[in-house]
């Protein structure tokens, strides 16, 4: 017993000592909490004589499920393989391989992946005569089942267009695509667990079964599960539940993927008397680090009370940059990492895809190896490389690669049937498939759409030789409908921040270079090729990541970039208290990444939608008391200052400097409130029961709490 408990905290003891009944293992960032799951599995196999057999630890990784499984042999030897460690599609799919003749599924029935899904979804669409990509529909599919809402109450709540038709069109799509999977035998992962589900409720003797089964059932990274995963969860565990979850609402950042932080938060309302045991003790960053993480994230309300205690005294401050543009932001970032070396110790995150391009450029020019995480190149980009295309058909009509690319991006009516017996007239003629796109009433019975889409290109092909690329590619943006079509994808506004930041690329190289269309497009030739591939990427590279990905990764030195208003917190989260938090949770992640240190930046003015503007800084960094950080220069060297002021905008300073956000107040009428968003004399609250009220505050009567 003693090897069990000798290398544990006190709040790790109590854990793994924890045996029956529901339990709410509260674990901060870098406080051990995967090892204190595994020598709880350790103390219930060596001391409780639980048989493996009755143990299930579920995981949201294989990865991570492989990792415990494998720590796990060490300690208890043999009796480690008849664990059930598993994330819960695999889970499900172990037990619907079992039962699932229950609910009519097929012995041999398959596992639709996301391209397995857009073939379906592009058969779907074509057979109902729709001209969309699938990729709008397969987000609303993925939404629809993991909040277990049924298609009509989805629908309900849904925009009057998805995916650029109409929403009963789209209703239609999902109904023909649930058609085909039972037509085929298949189920796509969401399908796994919602089975799963319907099982257990229509058959409690197979439920009682897999109970018996999983009689202690561990839950890591408790925060992220969404509503179907939460009842997966409640079945499993029972009436009498051996349950214990693990997790931080701290870290709590997938709402997008439907996560539900209040799984976590109302745990023990779901089962009272639920023991709470809180893993405050930290092994991975440094004391202050961790004084910057703990002022960023006590201004949350939803959150489960709890300090991270460092157990590595002292360290070096965190640093804070406040560069005069973007493009110097990013070349402090290079400066500074080729003198720090041990590239493959350093991570620089960001809050969008978007941010990487001036970052890979000056990297690059600092010969600096990079690895990008979780995305492509930024000229390998999807949107990026649709762009493009138009300026190289417009640049060489006789393009018949991209010109292919284009012709129905975003989506115009004409099919692939049109095209391929367009090309097949240009090579029977030994004419360039735009000269047979020029007679296509020759060709085909409706040529109107090929004909407008002519003359698109016509125009364009003159605008090429007459302006330079910023204008060439506003141009196309404006005339073809393509920031339109983007929104209505699943990740569309981060594309149109890529979309955005080719529009500051190519402003920046006619300031810099300057040149035509043509010289433009040679240019990002070769810095495309430079850019390092991420799977051969060198061992010594330095990662390129969102915050996103970064979450459960831990490097020595870490630098946030851009760290202002409207990209974190992102302009989309300024509405609703709830995704203005899971903002700062964001923030609050990248922040106890770090180690041993960690940069701060942001850029005084950027380029947003074609027009510079002056910007503050992210409000969550007026969060951090000014004597915990350490202003530096341009070239890294220290001078320690208050944190800046923002610059003046056009409104009056006494409106701006009363709210920031995150303040308590009580209004006349509605009561106490949190003020969610404040700008120039309005702020946002948010009233519980009332819900949010836009306010001006000269004349609300706001009286502020202390």
């Amino acid at each position: 017993m003693s090897d069990l408990l000798s290398s544990l905290n006190p709040s790790q003891q109590e854990a793994v000592l924890h045996f029956e009944g529901p339990a709410l293992v509260v674990a901060g960032a870098g406080s051990g909490k995967t090892r204190t799951v595994v020598h709880r599995i350790a103390y219930l196999l060596r001391e409780r004589r639980v048989y493996p057999a009755e143990i299930l630890a579920v995981t949201f990784t294989n990865k991570a499920a492989g990792e415990m499984k494998e720590r796990l042999e060490k300690m208890v030897g043999r009796p480690a393989r008849d664990l059930w460690v598993s994330t819960f599609h695999a889970a499900a799919v172990r037990i619907l391989r079992t039962y699932g003749e229950y609910v009519g599924l097929r012995p041999g029935f398959v596992i639709y992946d996301e391209d397995d899904q857009n073939t379906l979804l592009k058969e779907v669409l074509k057979e109902l005569e729709l001209e969309a990509k699938p990729g709008p529909f397969r987000a609303m599919i993925d939404r629809i089942k993991n909040r277990g809402a049924g298609l009509a109450e989805y629908m309900r709540e849904a925009p009057d267009f998805i995916g650029g038709v109409p929403k009963d069109a789209a209703a239609e799509v999902y109904r023909k695509y649930q058609s085909g999977l039972r037509m085929q035998g298949a189920l796509d992962f969401n399908d796994l667990l919602l089975l799963t589900i319907e099982l257990f409720e229509q058959h409690p003797e197979v439920l009682h079964k897999v109970q018996q089964r999983a009689r202690f059932i561990h839950v890591d990274e408790y925060q992220d599960t969404n509503p179907v995963q939460y009842k997966l969860t409640r079945l499993l565990a029972g009436e009498r539940p051996n349950l214990m979850v693990v997790g931080d609402p701290d870290q709590s950042i997938y709402g997008f993927r439907s996560a539900d932080i209040n799984n976590i938060l109302d745990f023990t309302k779901d089962y009272p008397g639920a023991r709470v045991i809180r893993l405050e003790e930290n092994y991975r960053s440094s004391s202050s680090i961790l004084r910057v993480a703990n002022a960023v994230i006590e201004k949350n309300a939803l959150r489960l009370e709890k300090v991270l205690r460092p157990t590595r005294p002292g360290g070096e401050p965190v640093r804070l940059y406040r560069a005069p543009n973007a493009r110097e932001e990013a070349a402090f970032v290079a400066r500074e990492i080729v003198k720090l070396g041990n590239f493959q110790q350093i991570a620089v995150l960001y809050r969008t895809n978007a941010q990487s391009r001036l970052l890979e450029e000056h990297l690059r020019r600092a010969n600096v190896p990079v690895r990008l995480v979780g995305a492509v190149g930024f000229f390998e980009r999807r949107e990026i490389k649709d762009l493009l295309a138009y300026g190289r058909v417009a640049v060489n009509p006789a393009d018949s690669i991209n010109l292919r690319r284009i012709v129905n991006t975003p989506p115009r009516g004409i099919g692939a049937t049109t095209v391929s017996r367009l090309v097949e007239h240009a090579q029977k003629t030994g004419t360039t498939v735009f000269e047979a796109f020029r007679v296509a009433e020759q060709v085909i019975s409706r040529p109107q759409q090929v004909q407008a889409f002519v003359r698109l290109l016509d125009e364009l092909i003159e605008a090429a030789f007459e302006s330079g690329p910023t204008a060439f590619f506003q141009r196309v943006l404006e005339q073809t409908g393509f920031r339109e079509a983007l929104k209505q994808e699943p990740d569309g506004e981060d594309r149109l921040q890529n979309v955005e930041e080719l529009l500051r690329a190519a402003q920046d190289w006619e300031e810099e270079e300057g040149g035509s269309l043509s010289d433009f497009l040679d240019s990002v030739a070769l810095t495309a090729k430079a850019e390092e591939p991420q799977g051969d990427a060198p061992a010594e590279a330095v990662t390129l990541m969102t915050l996103h990905n970064a979450k459960g990764l831990e490097f020595p030195t870490v630098f946030l970039v851009a760290r202002k208003k409207t990209l974190l917190p992102h302009r989309n989260s300024l509405h609703r208290l709830e995704d203005l938090e899971e903002e700062r949770r964001l923030f609050y992640v990248g922040i106890t990444r770090a180690q041993e240190r960690l940069y701060l930046s942001y850029a005084e003015e950027r380029e947003t939608y074609g027009k510079r503007e002056y910007t503050r800084p992210s409000r969550f960094l007026e969060d951090i008391p000014q004597d915990l950080l350490k202003e530096v220069g341009a070239f890294g060297d220290s001078e320690v200052r208050v944190l800046p002021q923002a610059r003046p905008e056009p409104k009056p300073r006494t409106q701006l400097a009363e709210f920031k956000g995150g303040e308590k107040v009580r209004h006349p009428k509605f009561g106490s409130g949190t003020v969610v968003a404040a700008m120039g004399g309005e702020v946002t609250v948010m009233f519980p029961g009332v819900g949010l009220k836009r306010l001006a505050v000269k004349f609300a009567g706001l009286e502020r709490l202390e």
